[in-house]
């Protein structure tokens, strides 16, 4: 009785431990802000799985297709119909912010005008896998927005 009362002891602890370290980590994807242009184009993902983006040079399995020219406008009021919060937007670049609502991890989605394209970019800021939801964004975006 006394080993199982232990063992029970012992799993609580580590999901307790879990849970604050995902506590943790949430806390630290608030402190950070998007990556804004790197030579004038949205920046590289970086090699783990949580991230798309549709500038050239990407995995296949992080590809996405860029948005139409005739969206731009219509972006700003629909991310924040989305849930988004714009926090940076000049005349061929926007970024916006995605909080989860479970420890309040934040993905930075960001977008750049070409003379052809919007090419876009989202991608968790701490962690390894975001269990898709980047790559859902922007399908449910492209999907709002008929694109």
């Amino acid at each position: 009785m006394k080993i199982l009362k232990y063992a029970l002891f012992g799993v609580i602890g580590l999901v307790l431990l879990g849970l604050g370290a995902f506590a943790y980590l949430g806390m630290q994807s608030r402190s950070g802000s998007a990556l804004g242009l790197v030579d004038g184009r949205l920046a590289a993902c970086p090699a783990s799985p949580n991230c798309v983006s549709s500038e050239t040079g990407e995995p296949a399995e992080k590809t996405v297709e860029p948005l139409p020219l005739e969206v731009w406008d219509a972006l700003p009021a629909l991310l924040a119909e989305m849930g988004g919060t714009v926090t940076g937007q000049e005349v061929t670049y926007l970024s916006v912010e995605f909080s989860s609502s479970l420890f309040g991890f934040v993905d930075d989605v960001e977008f750049r005008v070409t003379e052809t394209a919007i090419h876009v970019r989202s991608a968790s800021r701490v962690g390894h896998s975001d269990a898709g939801v980047n790559q859902a964004r922007i399908a449910d975006l492209r999907a709002r927005l008929g694109a």
